[in-house]
């Protein structure tokens, strides 16, 4: 028999799935485990064969040979890797000057109507080269990954037209390296609506060229969204428009996962269960009929506590979503406004 690894002498293990399984979302989570001088052994199929002390899984598995890899993790702790599910990591056009703005009173829209906010980055992006734009995520990456994230849900949505949209997905499928977090990739072309359209107009382009343009570049393999996103949002994307967007996506085989319930509610999480969606973040404004829902629709509630307390607005109802069988999950939101 060959194993793929052997991570011995662990201070500490912390494990929260047992022999063949992979991680899984919701109750099975709570059941965390620390064992101390721990042991795991990886099969060549990349799943665990068996986790324990160093010294039990040593006289199960005495050959040291029979593994590709033999790693010495004394005085280290060896831990599940983490798993961002929202960020927003490819831009240009730093916000932090904004804060100032937030400190004096202004709101996220207020922000929005003065030229900052989303609008700020998305010049930039729009002047940006590929390259330039590859460059910084790389870089982003590599300090995600140093810091134990090792799965990495990454949006576009700093384009706002289809050219600058198709740019920054490039760039999220062609970041593909061994020193880096994997990638999962989300077309957020609804984001925002870009100031020289109306609402109808862009949600028609959406519908019109940016949907088929995404199916023709992810068959030939030139972009590999697998998610969808739309700001669902009062003054942004209102919910006809919302739900047309996601259902259109979805249609071309896209998952749906979006922002909803942030800075008002819309029913957001009623609409997940409608159109079928994986997740929906944010979820401040969630009602109690959304919460029903997405528990009764096993939707995940990606949680963004860093948002909350940058925009100065109140947390998601947490706790009432996990008590009511919600599957929750924590995530940065790691975008030009939020580090």
């Amino acid at each position: 028999m060959h194993y793929k690894c052997r991570i011995r002498n662990a201070a500490q293990l912390v494990t929260v799935c047992r022999n063949g399984e992979r991680v899984k979302c919701g109750k099975e989570q709570s059941n965390v485990e620390i064992i101390e001088d721990g042991c795991i052994i990886i099969g060549t199929d990349g799943l665990i064969v068996a986790v324990g002390t160093t010294a039990d899984l040593e006289k199960a598995y005495p050959n040291s040979n029979t593994f590709e890899t033999d790693i010495d993790a004394t005085g280290k702790s060896v831990i599940p890797g983490l798993v961002d599910s929202h960020t927003h990591p490819v831009w240009t056009g730093d916000r932090t000057h904004e804060f100032a703005m937030k400190l004096n009173g202004a709101t996220y829209m207020d922000i929005h109507k003065q030229g900052g906010g989303i609008g700020y980055t998305v010049r930039h992006v729009r002047e940006s080269s590929e390259e330039e734009l590859k460059t910084l995520l790389v870089k982003r990456l590599k300090t995600m990954i140093s810091n134990g994230s090792t799965l990495v849900e990454c949006k576009s949505g700093y384009g706002l037209n289809l050219e600058a949209e198709i740019k920054m997905l490039k760039v999220i499928h062609e970041v593909k390296q061994d020193d880096l977090p994997d990638t999962v990739s989300n077309y957020l072309g609804a984001h925002s609506v870009p100031k020289d359209k109306k609402l109808q107009e862009y949600t028609q382009e959406i519908l019109t060229q940016h949907i088929p343009k995404l199916k023709q570049l992810i068959d030939d393999k030139v972009i590999s969204p697998t998610l969808v996103d739309v700001f669902h949002e009062k003054g942004v994307f209102e919910s006809e428009e919302t739900s047309a967007i996601l259902r259109a996506a979805k249609d071309i085989g896209l998952s749906i996962n979006f922002h909803g319930d942030e800075l008002h509610a819309m029913n957001s999480a009623e609409l997940a269960a409608q159109v079928g969606a994986l997740a929906v973040s944010h979820l401040e404004c969630i009602s109690d009929q959304g919460i029903t829902d997405m528990a009764n629709n096993q939707i995940v509630a990606t949680l963004l506590p860093t948002t909350a307390y940058v925009l100065r607005i109140h947390y998601p109802p947490a706790r009432k979503m996990i008590d009511q069988q919600v599957p929750v999950a924590l995530a940065s939101d790691f975008n030009p406004n939020a580090h």
